[in-house]
């Protein structure tokens, strides 16, 4: 047993947060920005509003050497750019994240549905699978038929 750990009786649960709340560790900051997709973001600065757009999160990476960039539509987010994510709601009940540092906060509102997403993921699959089976069976056909001698 090692001596820098409490006992388990001691040690608290990990966090556990549903649909509200505030994530500081940056894995879980990570993981939840990873799959949004498609989002509109909202940049607000001290209060004011600095800018908006749409656009499709392309990579979410820890970096302290890096910038979180938003350009060209594409968003490029070092969760350690910001202190923290807090998960909310929007005003039409819509899920929203708020990446926030000091005075700025970069919303992100979700304009895609993971539900819908992976419902399209696995159908695609699906038929890829059956269009790559067909396809194979398809070889085999040939190679069968080419060893077979020509006759008329």
């Amino acid at each position: 047993m090692s001596h820098d750990q409490p006992p388990s009786s001691e040690r608290s649960p990990a966090p556990c947060i549903v649909d509200i709340g505030t994530v500081v560790n940056r894995h879980d900051i990570q993981r939840l920005l990873s799959d949004l997709g498609r989002v509109q973001y909202v940049h607000l600065q001290d209060g004011i509003l600095a800018n908006q757009g749409e656009g499709y999160i392309l990579e979410v990476f820890t970096d302290p050497h890096r910038a979180t960039v938003v350009a060209n539509r594409g968003l490029y987010l070092n969760v350690q750019s910001f202190d923290c994510l807090e998960l909310g709601q929007g005003e039409d009940g819509q899920p929203c994240f708020d990446l926030i540092q000091d005075t700025r906060i970069l919303r992100l509102i979700p304009l895609t549905n993971p539900l819908m997403e992976q419902h399209s993921h696995n159908l695609n699959a699906a038929t890829l699978e059956a269009v790559v089976a067909e396809v194979l069976a398809a070889g085999w056909d040939v190679q069968i038929d080419d060893e077979e001698p020509f006759s008329l």
